[in-house]
């Protein structure tokens, strides 16, 4: 059996290879996508995979898993791509750790590196969403000898450290500060189960304003219960979140990436430098996110990533590889196609 998970069968070959029961609601081209599994550092690790040739590796940001990237994994694997896109440990379906509360960014950099060494791939295309940029950059940072170009999803290259978190261009009770507060957003979490979670923070982040709540507010209070999912997010698109959440849990996912932010990258040259792709929804709560809108319009950005192309989508949210995935995939597929 698949570890975490008695409702998948499994097939060892070199790795588990999973495959989903046909009972989900998931597209007949999604079942061409593998399940498997790799010891990475001590944890067994899950990640989905299709397609052969040069391999791009897909990482997700939060309230995000794997499936976040069905769509664009299937689109470069029929351009002649192998996609990868794992569960960052503690999430989804990879082993939690166990201590999920010292978890940090250079874990997850660490797992990628050993998990690439141990599928005997030396050199990817890494693309990145949300957070899940933030540890494509750190990893080009830090290992640029494995990677050829980087694309970034709703998040740009950012310096990180204390002192570069715009904190007092925040609202009081934006959520990021609520969340990096031990306990806080456990307990509000905990008055809802795992799908309702899960569908409150996909509502807010689809929004085109920064989530903050008042003084005698919570997180998931900003959102009337009576209010529909995005348009292009299907309800069997949330039970498969939700699934996959109740497997894991919001233990790690509250700690990387709230509680872990002031992390550096530990890197005295903080420059990329391989071909880059920013992709970015006009309406994207995070270009009001301390000044970010101007940093990457006036250029200031290309000065940590020079080979930069910028793509801003007119309608897009926080979510455009969901929201509009034919456009996404053709900005990742050409913007590959290029450097094979």
């Amino acid at each position: 059996m698949c570890p975490h998970n008695t409702h998948w069968t499994c097939q060892f070959v070199s790795l588990y290879i999973c495959k989903i029961p046909s009972h989900l609601p998931i597209t007949q081209k999604m079942e061409k996508i593998h399940h498997n599994y790799v010891n990475v550092r001590g944890l067994k690790l899950h990640f989905a995979e299709i397609g052969t040739g040069p391999v791009v590796v897909f990482l997700h940001g939060f309230p995000e898993i794997w499936y976040s990237w069905r769509h664009q994994m299937i689109a470069v694997a029929d351009a002649g791509f192998r996609a990868i896109a794992p569960d960052f440990r503690g999430y989804g379906l990879s082993e939690l750790p166990t201590y999920p509360e010292s978890t940090t960014f250079k874990d997850l950099v660490d797992d990628l590196l050993d998990m690439i060494d141990s599928l005997d791939i030396h050199k990817v295309f890494l693309v990145g969403k949300d957070f899940g940029a933030r540890v494509v950059f750190h990893f080009a940072l830090l290992h640029p000898n494995r990677v050829l170009a980087v694309a970034t999803l709703g998040v740009p290259f950012l310096l990180t450290g204390p002192g570069t978190f715009p904190q007092d261009l925040l609202p009081k009770g934006f959520y990021m500060l609520r969340w990096r507060e031990p306990g806080r957003a456990e307990a509000d979490f905990g008055r809802f189960d795992t799908k309702t979670v899960v569908k409150n923070i996909y509502i807010l982040f689809s929004g085109s304003e920064l989530p903050a709540a008042k003084d005698d507010e919570e997180i998931m209070d900003l959102v009337d219960p009576s209010t529909p999912l995005p348009a292009w997010f299907t309800e069997e698109d949330l039970a498969n979140y939700a699934s996959l959440y109740e497997n894991s849990g919001f233990q790690t996912a509250l700690q990387v990436p709230y509680r872990a932010w002031l992390e550096e990258y530990g890197v005295e040259d903080i420059k990329i430098k391989v071909p880059s792709l920013l992709v970015m929804g006009e309406k994207d709560y995070a270009l009001k996110f301390g000044g970010l809108e101007h940093f990457i319009s006036s250029g200031m950005v290309k000065e940590y990533v020079p080979d930069l192309e910028i793509t801003f989508l007119p309608e897009g949210s926080h979510f455009v590889q969901e929201q509009f995935p034919e456009q996404v995939n053709q900005l990742i597929v050409n913007f590959l196609n290029k450097l094979v």
